[in-house]
């Protein structure tokens, strides 16, 4: 698109100075097509196979690319009997299909020089690949195999038994991530939610090539499936790879299973252990799922909160009143806020770590901000969190790996990419105003979930907790 920039005399430039009402000057194309400011540059082009799978690209011309699945399953999906058997499946997706053993497989990755790798959440399975551009083709056709073909052989499942058993091990020293276990053990206790991602220990022992085999008929089909790219992928390509490979997805008997709501109980659990230094505490309020109208207002309120440990400086003098009082106080090592949304349901609070007598102050802390949160929010504070927050949004957007997860998240989680234009002007359109409203709904009267692990035994019993979540309104 061409441009011309437009010449104007000193009269003309007179004259417009004293119409106040006159339009600001803009750049006039010279184009048909006038600026379209509200889309993606460059766009997300999106495609629907007729047996249900999309196709989302982003094609920005870098000489690399990521391309991958992002499947609507996760261990959400699983029963108490099955819980485990996604991230299993995940497991042994990279141990040989019946085109490639497992040592090929590993061979001709290596060979492209790119990045095969795979997570799951409760929600998600995904498969991604990072390579140069013009491997594309054999990246999206390995995707295919690995979950179309997995041979699930025997041997493979026995070894990954012994590999899960000891990630987990792994994961049990990691005290964040066992909180976070917690807090939804307790919070969505009795549902799906409440589950851990890797399963307990005797599902590990007991699962069998059956329970693959039918998590995969369930669970792996093209209506659930997005094919995302991003970086130097050609849409038209990607549609014609996909249709050519991911044929056996069409093929998948029985309907497309629904998800089931998760019930939030406000509740607590406590797992004291004197041996570990600090205690590690979660306390959060139910939050929204993805698409409702309150969750950019809660991120807003969110990226407030911020987060902070020891280590910075500021003090008093910090933008973040928790982060000022806790540092006034040493109330706390570190926190972190988190907004942590699902299709229906999140979890909206703060993760801390404290000396052990210094939880209640950080409880307290906690709660007079969230009060000052419902009542007294200045404008001048929520500007800051807005530009904080866009910018932090940009700048997890940074290379083709991140680009092509957020394609593939926000098709399964919103059924489109939400252009960046878009994001701002709803995030610009938060006023305090709409964050003490929220605020209000959220937490003020509402029961909250609580994780404690280490010595907890100054944390504040919970009635006096949920009594902290109610004052008198004037």
């Amino acid at each position: 698109m061409a441009f011309q920039l437009v010449r104007l005399s000193s009269s003309t430039l007179r004259r417009l100075s004293k119409n106040a009402n006159q339009a600001p000057l803009r750049w006039r194309s010279t184009s048909a097509n006038p600026l379209i400011r509200d889309v993606n540059v460059p766009p997300t082009c999106v495609t629907a196979l007729n047996s249900g799978l999309r196709v989302a690209t982003e094609d920005t011309g870098a000489p690399t690319a990521t391309v991958g699945l992002w499947i609507d399953a996760g261990s959400r999906y699983e029963s108490e009997q099955t819980n485990g058997v996604a991230h299993f499946l995940e497991h042994m997706a990279f141990k040989g299909t019946s085109k490639r053993s497992q040592t090929d497989l590993e061979l001709e990755v290596e060979n492209m020089g790119a990045h095969l790798n795979a997570y799951t959440s409760r929600e998600q399975t995904v498969f991604y690949a990072k390579c140069l551009k013009q491997d594309v083709p054999k990246a999206v056709e390995i995707l295919s195999d690995i979950i179309t073909n997995s041979t699930l052989g025997a041997n493979e499942i026995e070894r990954e038994r012994s590999v899960i058993l000891r990630e987990m091990q792994e994961v049990e020293t990691n005290l964040q991530e066992v909180t976070f276990d917690y807090l939804h053990a307790t919070a969505y206790q009795g549902t799906p939610l409440g589950r851990t991602i890797l399963g307990p220990t005797e599902n590990i022992k007991s699962i069998s090539r059956d329970d693959l085999q039918d998590y995969i008929k369930t669970h792996y089909k093209a209506p659930r499936v997005v094919l995302a790219g991003a970086g130097g992928v050609d849409h038209n390509e990607l549609v014609k790879l996909a249709e050519t490979h991911f044929q056996k997805l069409d093929n998948q008997d029985g309907p497309v299973p629904e998800i089931k709501p998760c019930r939030f109980t406000g509740s607590e659990v406590r797992l004291r252990d004197d041996a570990i230094p600090l205690a590690h505490v979660a306390l959060a309020v139910e939050g929204c799922g993805w698409t409702d109208a309150d969750n950019i207002p809660l991120m807003v309120a969110n990226t407030l909160l911020g987060a902070w440990d020891r280590s910075q400086g500021g003090g008093a003098n910090n933008a973040s009143q928790l982060a000022a009082l806790t540092a006034e106080d040493e109330a706390a090592h570190s926190f972190q806020s988190f907004n942590t949304c699902y299709k229906d349901t999140g979890l909206w609070g703060i993760y801390f770590v404290s000396d052990p007598m210094k939880i209640e102050n950080m409880v307290y802390n906690i709660q007079n901000v969230w009060k000052l949160m419902c009542t007294s929010l200045t404008e001048r504070d929520v500007i800051r969190a807005r530009n904080l927050f866009k910018t932090n949004m940009l700048l997890q957007l940074d290379g083709t790996t991140p680009v092509c997860e957020d394609i593939g998240r926000q098709m399964l989680c919103y059924n489109r990419r939400i252009p960046i234009n878009e994001l701002e002007q709803r995030i610009d359109s938060v006023t305090a105003k709409d964050i003490m409203n929220v605020c209000m709904k959220y937490i003020y009267d509402k029961c909250p979930a609580v994780a404690a692990v280490g010595p907890v035994e100054q944390l504040p019993d919970y009635s006096n907790i949920r009594s902290g979540q109610y004052w008198i309104r004037l």
